[in-house]
């Protein structure tokens, strides 16, 4: 998962979504809030994250993804997360 543009990074973090916590698909947009209009819960965050470390190969730092708020907030980390060496 190192070449991967934001169309492709969305539709993983989007295709997680669903996977982990049986989300609609159409219900997933770049712009969709995670707490307020997924109802996902800090626990849900850490499932996301670990998902996401599983998927990259790389170590996400809590303290980073505690900012994320949004599809597009994980998309972007998820993005930095890839660009490092």
């Amino acid at each position: 998962m190192t070449e991967l543009n934001r169309d492709d990074i969305f539709k993983q973090v989007q295709d997680a979504l669903v996977e982990l916590f049986e989300l609609d698909a159409a219900d997933i947009q770049p712009e969709t809030q995670l707490y307020q209009e997924l109802d996902l819960d800090s626990l849900d965050a850490v499932d996301l994250v670990v998902h996401l470390q599983k998927l990259t190969g790389k170590k996400i730092k809590p303290e980073e993804f505690k900012m994320v708020r949004s599809v597009d907030d994980v998309i972007n980390s998820v993005a930095q997360l890839l660009q490092e060496k």
